[in-house]
């Protein structure tokens, strides 16, 4: 396979976190970033390019061990992205031959570390719960916002609408979701969540992303879910989520909102000259 690689392409690594999957590209050592908007939707494309849910950049850090810049797949940014920054901390642990990491995002200052079964836990930092810093475009009550469903607004790094509904599964969520997304109560567009409680500090959620779509699991948006439900007293402050593509597990502390899952390499690939040549 190496015989195949051009010199002059590009290498990046396929990755997921229960079903949420990314594109990862080292670009540590370079100058400028690599991504571009126009890279990152050609990526993003699972018909021309390689596709992911989010791509995550990992980049130089004189704060940290690394820092991540996101994408989504139709070339905008991401300011967080949960389940992309566990896999590729795991990822940073191996190469460092470390136990725990620290991370720089536009979200701040991020730490996480390898639990003993082989799941990674990332303290995702306190949630934004006040309207200017979700935000919101103008004063409103985050517990209940004036949209159908009454949903609850988190920020995490990222906008989150959290309805909470009686059965998550009969969610007509391609239906839903745009709308929500798209509301003029969130200026930067927003995650939506769409939650409903199974058991005692137990959820079942299903997510469309701002972005990127209906996605099998969103790691900032179940922390969101957890925090709303916590805020509204259908939970405790410790939370175990089930997504459409796994299970999560969600921590309130005081020192941050820790988010606990899975994480799996997939593959290594080479993008071509020629195909960042036509992807400025």
């Amino acid at each position: 396979m190496d015989q195949m690689r051009d010199p002059s392409g590009l290498g990046f690594m396929k990755m997921h976190g229960a079903g949420n999957d990314f594109v990862v590209i080292d670009s540590r050592g370079q100058k400028t970033a690599v991504v571009t908007p126009a890279l990152a939707r050609a990526l993003g494309d699972r018909n021309r390019g390689v596709g992911f849910d989010q791509l995550a950049e990992i980049r130089d850090s004189d704060q940290a061990d690394f820092g991540l810049d996101f994408w989504n797949n139709d070339g905008s940014r991401a300011g967080a992205c949960g389940n992309a920054t566990r896999c590729v901390s795991d990822y940073m642990m191996r190469q460092l031959g470390k136990e725990a990491v620290t991370l720089v995002t536009a979200r701040g200052g991020l730490s996480a570390v390898r639990l003993a079964d082989g799941r990674v836990s990332v303290n995702m930092g306190a949630p934004q719960l006040d309207w200017p810093s979700v935000p919101l475009a103008h004063e409103v009550d985050p517990l209940h916002l004036p949209l159908a469903g009454d949903p609850v607004a988190v920020g995490m790094g990222n906008p989150h609408c959290v309805v909470f509904v009686p059965d998550a599964e009969a969610v007509d969520v391609a239906g839903l979701g745009p709308g929500y997304e798209h509301d003029p109560l969130y200026p930067q567009r927003t995650n939506v969540e769409f939650a409903s409680l199974i058991g005692p500090d137990h959820l079942r959620m299903r997510v469309w992303e701002r972005g990127a779509g209906i996605t099998l699991a969103c790691g900032s948006g179940a922390c969101a879910t957890a925090v709303a439900a916590h805020l509204r007293g259908l939970t405790g402050r410790r939370v175990t989520l089930d997504l459409d593509g796994g299970v999560l597990e969600i921590d309130w502390r005081e020192d941050g909102v820790w988010m606990t899952g899975p994480v799996a390499h997939v593959f290594d690939g080479w993008l071509s000259a020629a195909f960042l040549a036509a992807h400025p």
